[in-house]
């Protein structure tokens, strides 16, 4: 499993992450992003019209991404460090992809979509016994 159960735990909790591509000038290109996790280390992203965009042509020029989902840790006597962020990182190599049918919102949401691979996890404050955990894939 290249995520622990935690950290796919966490992601699936989550509704918004943000994506970091190379834009045409080499600068990065940062964007809020609908997306799913899975078990085997990798990550979907679309949206309406998702072939359209800077990020999706920047993954198709330049396939190396990192993409962060975070959050600030709710008050309550089971949380690790109440009002802490947490939040877990994946830097790795992308591809586009074109599913039969959209896992979210399908109609609205296009058919093209954006796998990234993970090769490198980064997560902190989502388990008890560690505060960073960074590992390549």
């Amino acid at each position: 499993m290249m995520f622990t159960d935690a950290e796919l735990e966490y992601m699936r909790t989550q509704q918004l992450g943000r994506l970091s591509t190379i834009g045409a000038d080499g600068g990065p290109q940062t964007r809020p992003v609908s997306f799913r996790a899975y078990e085997d280390g990798t990550i979907l992203i679309g949206g309406p019209d998702n072939e359209t965009t800077a990020k999706y042509k920047n993954v198709r020029a330049r396939p190396r991404v990192s993409f962060v989902v975070d959050d600030l840790m709710p008050e309550g006597p089971d949380e690790i460090k109440p009002g802490f962020g947490r939040g877990v990182e994946v830097r790795g190599r992308a591809e586009v992809v074109t599913l039969d049918e959209s896992p979210i919102a399908p109609g609205f949401f296009s058919n093209e979509w954006i796998r990234i691979h993970a090769e490198r996890v980064i997560s902190w404050q989502l388990e008890r016994d560690r505060e960073i955990y960074s590992r390549s894939v």
